[in-house]
């Protein structure tokens, strides 16, 4: 995994994430539950975890595709339950792009999440989108679960992708017509393809 969020100029779809070498760039994942996926993960993703204190998960739905001015306030158990999820949602991102059997533990977390009340929108006498107030870490949780169980049940879940670059794990819904290999091609399919022009030129061992 090549980067981790970073600031959100706008409210387009999806993260800046920063690389290895400290470059930008911009990443969609396609799905709310995904663009969880990014800050962090089980096993040797976790190093780069960035949700150490409850204010980074409000930092992240900030930056994510939620509609903004949601006021939230999350909990230290409710930042761990996050955690949780999200290490569930990429294991199960993960087998659907390679084709492997959906683990029940993984399952039963984003079910367990789903089944919380969720985040309400509401409209404001002026006609304007607004979330209703007193959102919680457990009413984010459960409509990242709600997003993901749509996701994984329906036609997106066959378009499912796991990056093909070397070290780099970001799992995203493929949407482009001829498919793709890469999270993003200005990102990892260039040094892909910078690799293997160096391996093919690279001069015959005695």
């Amino acid at each position: 995994m090549s980067g981790r969020a970073g600031e959100t100029p706008d409210r387009t779809p999806g993260l800046t994430l920063v690389s290895g070498e400290g470059r930008p760039y911009r990443f969609d994942p396609g799905t709310l539950c995904l663009e969880l996926t990014v800050t962090g993960g089980p096993g040797a993703l976790a190093r780069w975890e960035v949700l150490h204190e409850p204010s980074d998960l409000v930092a992240w739905a900030g930056r994510s595709r939620l509609p903004e001015g949601l006021d939230l306030t999350v909990s230290a158990v409710e930042l761990e339950r996050a955690r949780t999820l999200r290490d569930a949602v990429f294991l199960i991102a993960a087998d659907r792009a390679h084709g492997r059997p959906l683990q029940a533990a993984h399952l039963d977390v984003v079910n367990a999440a789903a089944a919380e009340p969720p985040l309400i929108a509401r409209v404001e006498p002026d006609g304007v989108r607004a979330w209703a107030p007193g959102a919680t870490g457990t009413h984010l949780l459960s409509t990242v679960a709600r997003d993901a169980i749509d996701l994984f049940t329906g036609p997106g879940a066959d378009r499912v992708r796991e990056c093909g670059a070397r070290n780099c794990h970001l799992v995203f819904v493929d949407t482009s017509r001829p498919g793709r290999r890469w999270c993003v091609m200005e990102h990892c399919g260039n040094r892909e393809k910078v690799r293997a022009h160096r391996a093919r030129n690279a001069p015959a061992k005695p």
